[in-house]
């Protein structure tokens, strides 16, 4: 679930901060710039693990604070495809059952990954595996709230950098606008269409 990811980086000390010990300094200036922030193609940044290598440091003219490149290793969330999770069950839609950890959100499970079959309830606005028995079918509903065991088995990456507007792209509607932000950086896939897989509560009850 969690990796250390090798890093590089140039960090900026402003001159009030220099009479700290340099490492507290460049620590606190990491954690500020990557802590929950989700690097494209690496994953949600959590804290860093370690300073491994500091070059020398620099002011440049014009700017008081010192620059130094910094070697270091940050803890990374990102699970490995076919890794088991246990979450939250969030919300349920059309798209599918989406799901919290507590600390990440996006995480998806569509319908066709889900245990079959699987209905939509409209009313209730959550999805129903129809567990089929000798004595008939039972619905058995993913409640919001709910732990729920998942197998990722996809991840997806958007770069959401900011880039300037071409003049093509000047009368582009500001719904579209909106829907761009909206677009999570990071997201996770998973299926529970196997055994042992779903609602906890499902395989813990007798």
């Amino acid at each position: 679930m969690f990796v250390l990811v090798e890093m590089t980086d140039t960090v900026r000390i402003p001159p009030w901060q220099f009479e700290r010990k340099l490492n507290e300094s460049i620590a606190e200036e990491l954690n500020k710039k990557l802590a929950n922030k989700v690097v494209y193609n690496v994953g949600l940044c959590i804290c860093l693990y370690d300073i491994t290598k500091l070059e020398d440091s620099y002011i440049f003219p014009g700017d008081g604070a010192s620059h130094t490149k910094v070697h270091f290793l940050y803890v990374v969330f990102r699970p490995f495809l076919d890794e088991i999770l246990i979450g939250q069950i969030k919300s349920c839609s059309q798209d599918g059952v989406h799901v919290s950890l507590g600390f990440f959100d996006d995480i998806v499970i569509p319908p066709e990954s889900l245990q079959q079959p699987a209905k939509f309830d409209e009313a209730e606005q959550v999805w129903v595996w129809e567990y089929e028995t000798e004595e008939g079918a039972h619905d058995l509903y993913m409640d919001i709230g709910e732990e729920i065991r998942f197998r990722v088995v996809d991840e997806t990456f958007v770069d959401t950098s900011p880039t300037g507007p071409s003049s093509a792209e000047a009368s582009t509607s500001n719904a579209a606008e909106e829907v761009q932000k909206k677009e999570a950086p990071y997201t996770l896939v998973g299926s529970i269409s196997e055994p042992g897989l779903g609602l906890l509560s499902w395989w813990t009850n007798s």
